[in-house]
């Protein structure tokens, strides 16, 4: 039970406090949408519902991320109605930058934790994995 309560308020607050601490001119949001723009072009209504945002939103996200050169939208070959999203090289080193700086202030702290928090952390990505493929098969159903 304890788990049921505790696990998403810390995995938020880890989040919102590991980003606070990157400098960089992306935002949580942004980087989201250009880390699942990573796996392929997507269409905006899948974009959405993938980042778990309002059309609208994503909208505007993806307006942004178009003036900074990070993402194109094209019309899908397939289907001339539909507009697909995809990442720019650009929006690709872009991604990576923000990782980069995400992934510096992890390593940081984890060198101030023991070496027995550390492996635990370790051992729990295991299990947050099996987690994530559990509830994504809920959602299938």
């Amino acid at each position: 039970e304890r788990i049921v309560r505790e696990l998403v308020p810390h995995a938020s607050q880890l989040t919102r406090l590991v980003f606070r601490h990157t400098h960089g001119e992306i935002t949580r949001s942004e980087g989201g949408v250009l880390r699942t723009l990573s796996g392929g072009p997507k269409r905006v209504t899948a974009l959405a519902e993938l980042e778990g945002l309002a059309q609208p939103t994503v909208t505007i996200l993806i307006k942004r991320l178009e003036s900074h050169g990070w993402i194109t939208r094209e019309r899908d070959p397939d289907d001339g109605r539909v507009v697909l999203v995809s990442l720019t090289p650009e929006g690709e080193q872009a991604l990576e930058d923000y990782r980069s700086q995400y992934r510096t202030v992890l390593r940081d702290r984890l060198a101030l934790m023991t070496d027995e928090q550390v492996a635990a952390l370790g051992d729990a990505i295991g299990a947050l994995d099996a987690l994530v493929v559990a509830i994504q098969q809920g959602e299938s159903r």
